[in-house]
């Protein structure tokens, strides 16, 4: 049954997808990173985004991904679902699917490879919410579909309620501090931050939590930052976070032979097969996987954080 998503506060990780070396998905792995979270105290999960490497799946394969993330999640935390595709139409597919399988919420983009206006950006919200059986998040993600959700236009979708929420990788943070500010007054409507290097500050600022793609590494720093910016601890949120800022250094080891997307996720890949959850750091095609060089580069980074490998 789902669960209602409805003011959803924390720590949301955007869950990797393991893969084998015929790049199908590695279910075991899968298993194994799920739990990860989950014990790092998570708040929720968001599978199938870019940190999921979702473009790069069939329709197939997203199902069988959500099957299994519904599956062994097991109503722990509310579940979040990438339904991401160019047009409107494929999106309200995806988001059909999503919900049959026991999803919370799907988290929907502006359409992509169209180049749509901000109001017909409008209309495929609007759309997309009539034919999803379950609520709709908006996801600011210019650098992939390459248009901004203008600060009007997620006022516009929140007031009517044709979004319960705001992933924000935008990028933009003095514009999502403006919608923070709109939005304050609407408690059930949740603003969370895509980024990973500026938690604390966002947190104070008065977001509601963080999905950040580094949350895969070191789940648990991420939440006792949060934790740390509920008690007003705001020493203890900034050292969590100068820690993770070093962390986070993991996702430029592959530059510039692999791009920046392959590179990033490729890091939190590598860092993860370090630490005994995943088998592989195999991205899938055509990104470039880390080479061993790259992968020594991101452990020694790991190991001089602390507290992550023996």
């Amino acid at each position: 049954m789902p669960k209602s998503i409805a003011g959803l506060k924390g720590i949301v990780p955007p869950v990797v997808t393991p893969l084998n070396a015929d790049y199908t998905v590695d279910y075991p792995s899968f298993t194994k990173v799920i739990e990860h979270l989950l014990a790092g105290g998570v708040h929720g999960l968001f599978f199938l985004g870019s940190t999921s490497e979702v473009v790069f799946h069939d329709e197939a394969t997203r199902r069988q991904i959500l099957e299994h993330a519904v599956k062994i999640t097991n109503g722990r935390v509310p579940v979040l679902a990438g339904a991401v595709d160019p047009t409107t139409d494929r999106v309200i597919g995806h988001s059909k699917v999503a919900a049959a399988i026991g999803v919370d919420a799907v988290v929907v983009t502006a359409p992509f490879y169209t180049r749509t206006s901000q109001a017909e950006t409008i209309d495929h919200f609007r759309y997309v919410a009539d034919g999803s059986p379950v609520p709709v998040i908006a996801y600011d993600l210019p650098v992939c579909v390459h248009i901004k959700l203008d600060r009007a236009t997620v006022t516009t979708l929140a007031n009517e309620g044709t979004i319960a929420g705001l992933k924000d990788s935008s990028g933009d943070d003095g514009g999502f501090r403006y919608v923070l500010s709109d939005m304050a007054g609407k408690p059930d409507f949740f603003c969370m931050t895509g980024g990973e290097l500026g938690v604390d500050g966002i947190l104070l600022a008065g977001a509601h939590g963080a999905v950040p793609g580094l949350g895969n590494v070191d789940p648990g720093a991420y939440v006792r930052l949060y934790n740390a910016a509920l008690k007003g601890d705001w020493a203890a949120a900034k050292a969590e976070q100068e820690r993770l800022c070093r962390l986070f250094e993991i996702v430029w080891c592959g530059v510039p032979r692999t791009s920046a997307g392959a590179s990033g996720v490729g890091g939190f890949k590598t860092a993860m097969r370090a630490m005994g959850i995943i088998k592989t750091n195999i991205m899938a095609r055509p990104q470039r996987s880390l080479n061993a060089e790259e992968s020594a580069k991101v452990e020694a980074i790991v190991r001089g954080v602390g507290g992550l490998l023996s």
